[in-house]
């Protein structure tokens, strides 16, 4: 299924986005954790914000431009976030949820500072890294995207 078409979908009003993406649409790659928005492992971007899946219904997204962990692949080459990532050691269950939540964040705020970083990120749970390995693959590819958008 195309990620980047609009999906028509008939639900009942009270199935949840998370459901209707995982289940209706098969993209797995979103993870369900709390099913109560406190891990951020369900976030998606809605209209370029990050959203927690799990306390929304699907009907609510109706009209809106959606993106899944699925919409940052550029066909075999990966996404600057998620090679950062996968160099560093981790489970990966959270990963998802962060590479929604730091893509919203680079594309709003591509220069942001360590502190405001730090908090954005502790807003999703990491039970294996202590958050090192994911600040650590935010920075490097907040230093390559500025490398990349200096001058030549």
């Amino acid at each position: 299924m195309s990620t980047s078409e609009p999906t028509p979908l008939r639900l009942e009003p009270r199935r949840t986005l998370l459901d209707a993406i995982r289940d209706e649409c098969g993209l797995t790659g979103t993870h369900m954790g709390c099913e109560h928005g406190v891990c951020g492992a369900c976030t998606v971007l809605i209209d370029g914000d990050p959203v927690r899946t799990c306390l929304m219904f699907a009907v609510q997204a109706q009209g809106s431009a959606m993106r899944t962990v699925e919409g940052l692949a550029r066909g075999e080459e990966l996404h600057p976030l998620k090679r950062a990532l996968m160099t560093r050691r981790q489970c990966g269950f959270c990963t998802p949820g962060f590479l929604m939540l730091a893509t919203g964040v680079l594309e709003r705020e591509p220069d942001i500072g360590d502190d405001a970083l730090l908090d954005i990120l502790t807003s999703n749970l990491c039970r294996c890294t202590g958050y090192q390995g994911i600040v650590a693959a935010m920075r490097a590819v907040i230093a390559e995207l500025g490398r990349s958008n200096g001058p030549a």
